[in-house]
């Protein structure tokens, strides 16, 4: 394949050059590496392929100069920007975006600053997320509201506050469509996400009542509440409520719960757990170490952990075999394309 004018220089994709069965063996080796070093022997599943361009969301790195504004992302160990021109990795509607973006934003920048863009594509248009060091004034705020009439975007936040939506976002979470707040977790993108739910919803087929951890906005809520009774946990309280407010506004489902709760402080554990015959998690990069560690006392049948980085995924996966469990299932998903990153889904069974 043609290779991308900034690789070799940009951070986003270490890989690209790789012949396609190297690059599938570093990714499986990866994770096979992790295992080891946390004394884990299981067969790992073929990697399930993301094609290029369709990674939905991503963090663009801005810097207002003379020269106009620099948009992109870091390049490799450096933080000096790399001005995207293209990317292969994006999806072509975000890909489209940031030379408009790089427009928008040299309209609103002050010379010298510096701002973060997180792009999302939803299925309503385009959310855009900014952070900047200083409060939008009412010039900003009038331009960017010029600009997503221009753009045709759905929404533009600022520093958390909203300060224009033509259209509210919204993805689809099984049946179930969810408007999740501005500058959302979700995953990378729609072929990932979909292999991890499918993996999900199998791997806990037959359960009752599932305890969703680190829930974000309902990726796994939605799928699983079709057919069994969900209570989905989260720290923040703005994807909550989306879950709340899309469970209410979705007939069929099966009962949805929430609780805004921070799981690495108190983790669900004891007569909290006995409730579920199943849980899912899918924590950040940092993993679960605290919640892994309840499962011993809780003897809950099935776990499935979805996790976004292989050594944390592995460090609690041996927390969990040890707390008495087996390993039945690992599947790394590629989400993270010509990136040393992978994902991971684990299905973990009690041992009789």
């Amino acid at each position: 394949m043609t290779l991308c004018r900034h690789f070799g220089t940009c951070g986003g994709c270490a890989y690209q050059d790789m012949p396609q069965d190297d690059y599938r063996s570093l990714k499986r080796r990866s994770v096979a590496d992790a295992l080891l070093r946390h004394g884990i022997d299981v067969a790992i599943e073929d990697v399930v392929e993301v094609p290029p361009a369709t990674r939905r969301r991503a963090t663009l790195k801005a810097k207002k100069t003379d020269a106009g504004v620099r948009l992109g992302f870091h390049a490799a160990r450096s933080h000096q920007i790399v001005d995207m021109q293209e990317c292969l990795v994006l999806t072509p509607a975000l890909a489209e975006l940031v030379p408009k973006l790089r427009e928008m934003l040299d309209e609103v920048l002050r010379a010298g600053d510096s701002a973060d863009a997180y792009v999302l594509e939803t299925e309503a248009g385009i959310d855009v997320a900014l952070r900047w060091p200083r409060r939008a004034d009412p010039a900003a705020t009038s331009a960017l509201a010029r600009w997503a009439e221009t753009l045709k975007l759905a929404r533009i936040a600022a520093n958390g506050e909203i300060l224009v939506e033509l259209a509210r976002p919204f993805v689809t979470f099984g049946k179930v469509k969810v408007s999740p707040p501005s500058g959302a977790f979700l995953q990378p993108t729609l072929e990932g996400e979909g292999a991890l739910q499918r993996f999900v919803c199998r791997a806990l087929s037959g359960a009752k009542a599932v305890a969703d951890l680190f829930a974000g906005s309902g990726t796994f809520t939605f799928p699983l509440a079709e057919t069994v009774r969900v209570h989905a946990v989260e720290l923040d309280a703005a994807p909550l409520a989306a879950i709340a407010d899309a469970a209410r506004a979705t007939q069929g489902l099966k009962p949805v719960t929430t609780e805004r709760r921070d799981l690495y402080k108190r983790p669900l554990a004891g007569g909290e757990l006995a409730r579920f015959d199943a849980v899912v998690l899918d924590p950040p990069r940092a993993g679960a170490l605290s919640q892994s560690r309840t499962f011993a006392d809780a003897k809950i049948p099935r776990i499935a952990y979805v996790s976004c980085d292989a050594e944390s995924c592995a460090r609690d996966a041996a927390v969990i075999i040890a707390a008495g469990y087996r390993l039945d299932r690992l599947m790394p998903v590629d989400q993270f394309l010509w990136s040393s990153h992978i994902e991971l889904a684990a299905l973990f069974a009690r041992k009789r």
